[in-house]
């Protein structure tokens, strides 16, 4: 341990050198995404079924008004399309926690690890990875909503990337932190549904929070402080070339707060893993 943290501390690296550390993750995630066709396409099931069909059959049932960043009165599928674009970005961060999970089961992680770059940057380099991952998959499934009639104004597609990127480092940050107190693959399935509908569901994706508040004050104080309802709305206003600045806040708090939970709880000297591979160790 005492020769790990020398090497780490007299390790110096430049600018290049931590590029090109970036770029291999990123690519190394890349090609994991290409090989595993399923996952994009279970990535584009999920929000495309919730738009052709939910959609559909609630459009009459759950109205909705004039609400910014709207200027008018705009169809329930077009209500829900950022939501949706959400839940891809949630969906794909759990999955990228699940390889770290997976990997660290096999032995790949530790591969990783041990790399002489600091801990903090071989992390924010696999979140950025995931993050561009998640940017693919977003812009495929507006792709085929554009054919729903579902059309932002055209600087919307541009002004959107800043969102999509705050939102992604957010849920795949926390995705990242889930990961680091899960023991076994087997039981990530089931955190990941405890952590990913409960996020879904009491959020302003279906429906804004002014219908909740004549349902359920106290849910609409839930859906207030759920981070993802602050992921939606940021993405929301940014894909009419608006600034929600209280979401803009809180996505940026929420992404930071993760992010250091999730480097913590990393690390070999205090994170979680290191205790339990002391306790494993000593059995």
């Amino acid at each position: 341990m005492t020769t790990d943290v020398t090497i780490r501390s007299e390790a110096r690296f430049s600018a290049p050198q931590y590029a090109i550390c970036l770029a291999g993750i990123i690519w190394r995630e890349g090609l994991r995404f290409l090989h595993q066709r399923e996952r994009f396409i279970s990535a584009l099931v999920r929000p495309l079924v919730w738009l052709f069909i939910f959609a559909a059959g609630f459009r009459q049932v759950l109205g909705v008004s004039i609400i910014p960043p709207y200027e008018t009165y705009v169809l329930y599928e077009v209500y829900i399309t950022p939501g949706l674009i959400a839940m891809i970005q949630l969906f794909n961060g759990m999955q990228s926690s699940l390889s770290m999970v997976y990997d660290r089961e096999m032995g790949n992680m530790r591969t990783l690890l041990v790399s002489p770059f600091p801990r903090w940057y071989l992390l924010s380099s696999k979140l950025i990875a995931g993050t561009a991952v998640s940017l693919l998959q977003v812009y495929a499934f507006l792709f085929i909503a554009w054919f729903w009639e579902i059309e932002p104004p055209p600087i919307g597609y541009l002004t959107v990337i800043p969102a999509l990127v705050l939102s992604g480092l957010m849920l795949g940050a926390l995705g990242m932190l889930i990961s680091s107190v899960i023991t076994q693959l087997e039981n990530f399935a089931g955190v990941m549904n405890f952590v990913i509908f409960p996020m879904f569901f009491a959020s302003s994706a279906l429906y804004p929070l002014w219908r909740v508040q004549e349902g359920s004050p106290f849910l609409y104080y839930v859906c207030q402080a759920n981070p993802f309802t602050h992921a939606t709305e940021l993405i929301r206003f940014a894909l009419y070339g608006q600034v929600n600045w209280i979401s803009l806040a809180v996505v940026c708090g929420c992404t930071a707060v993760f992010m250091v939970g999730a480097i913590l709880a990393y690390d070999p000297a205090r994170g979680l893993l290191a205790r339990r591979g002391d306790r494993g160790g000593a059995a």
